[in-house]
């Protein structure tokens, strides 16, 4: 069989017939970080794979495998129910498997739940209702394209936003699997480039600045979120956080003892003066694991593929070791984030509080809020401009190859 490995690619030939869990035995694979599809169907550890099978494993964090399970839904009223059909992905911390229409609604059942019963929130409070505008933050990814289409499914007034971040092929192709989603679903999509509204791009930014292309990359893509928010009248943000990017953070910011971090790490963060809108995370609740799956289910291209610029991010490292506890205790990582937005997170309430920060006030370049005379986004660009050509639309700069 024709094994092909993602990020990075790369193709092995095994004899078959060999079960999923053989296949990964060889390849020294831990099934708790992958998904393997043949087919275009998720197939778990039981699954027979013949000689003539193509194959695709795709990397993810989280996850778990037995063997020739069947589908086991959980109803919303808490009851499980018996459909017995054959499972596509199964998951140890719920003790459940599912079929593919199961666990749609599962994944649907997890998202509407975070909406309607947001932690550290005041009761009946949602994260937002049908009245309000959504500007989904999408890259491309599993994550922020699944968020979507379920916010669609359900019914919300979603329109989606793509930041161009100048990072060669990688970028281009995360732009064109936005447009066609969007395009497939008749949803609105905004695009804005960072060379040409700010006159750089993620990688001469941080050449420039003597930052890291992630903390260029990041302050960049929150200031555009809020600023076109706010320009074209949302209500709020919607970000494609999930549970392991979450938990890593957490343990990040807990292994420093961050309190400023810490305050603000909620899935709800509501707008705290002029010129914001609120910023929500409804995938808290789901695994990396899951979303890929979701998008597996639901056929939704998206970019498997790492950011280029993403080696030495120390998140990913925080994730590998959230992974490996995860693999002897199915459960740990909710358990840890969960538990710390439930209980612990009452330790910074005051300084997390709802009310404006002390001097909070418009940036006097930009107009956004700020603590200072001049935003930090002001700021960075000022760095990079000085040091960098102002680019214009004719002449992008693309410091990667295409790939």
């Amino acid at each position: 069989m024709r094994v092909r490995l993602r990020n990075p690619d790369r193709v092995e030939t095994l004899a078959g017939p060999l079960t999923v869990a053989e296949v990964l035995e060889r390849l020294d694979l831990s099934p708790h970080t992958v998904l393997v599809i043949s087919g275009g169907q998720l197939v778990t550890a039981g699954h027979t794979l013949e000689d003539a099978d193509e194959v695709e494993i795709r990397p993810v964090i989280s996850g778990g495998a037995g063997a020739a399970p069947r589908c086991v839904w959980v109803d919303p009223g808490g009851d499980a129910r018996g459909c017995r059909a054959p499972a596509v992905i199964e998951e140890p911390r719920h003790r459940s498997a599912w079929c593919p229409e199961h666990f749609v609604e599962h994944v649907q059942q997890q998202i509407r739940k975070t909406i309607d019963h947001p932690p550290a929130r005041p009761p009946h409070e949602r994260m937002f209702s049908y009245g309000d505008r959504l500007l989904v933050a999408v890259s491309g990814g599993k994550d922020s394209l699944a968020l979507w289409d379920v916010l669609l499914d359900l019914g919300y007034q979603a329109d989606g936003l793509y930041i161009g971040l100048g990072i060669g092929g990688y970028s281009k192709r995360s732009q064109v699997v936005c447009e066609e989603f969007a395009a497939a679903r008749g949803a609105q999509l905004h695009v804005v480039s960072l060379a040409e509204t700010y006159g750089y791009t993620t990688p001469t930014g941080a050449q420039a600045s003597g930052r890291s292309t992630c903390g260029v990359c990041g302050l960049s893509k929150r200031y555009a979120f809020n600023k076109v928010a706010v320009d074209h009248g949302y209500d709020v943000v919607v970000t494609g956080h999930n549970l392991d990017d979450e938990a890593a953070t957490l343990l990040g910011n807990v292994i420093r003892w961050q309190d400023p971090f810490l305050a603000r790490q909620r899935p709800v963060l509501p707008a705290t003066g002029a010129n914001q809108v609120r910023k929500v995370k409804p995938l808290y609740r789901l695994s990396e694991r899951e979303m890929a799956a979701y998008c597996v289910v639901r056929g939704i291209d998206y970019v498997v593929e790492e950011c280029p610029l993403v080696d030495g991010n120390t998140g990913h490292e925080l994730k590998a070791t959230l992974d490996a506890l995860e693999a002897t205790s199915p459960g740990l990582k909710a358990q840890f984030l969960f538990g710390f937005l439930d209980k612990h997170a009452t330790k910074w309430d005051e300084e997390a509080g709802d009310d404006p920060p002390a001097g909070l006030g418009a940036c006097e370049t930009c107009g956004m809020p700020t603590t200072g005379e001049v935003c930090a986004f002001c700021r960075q660009r000022d760095r990079i401009l000085a040091a960098l050509p102002l680019l214009s639309a004719d002449r992008p700069q693309a410091d990667l190859p295409v790939t």
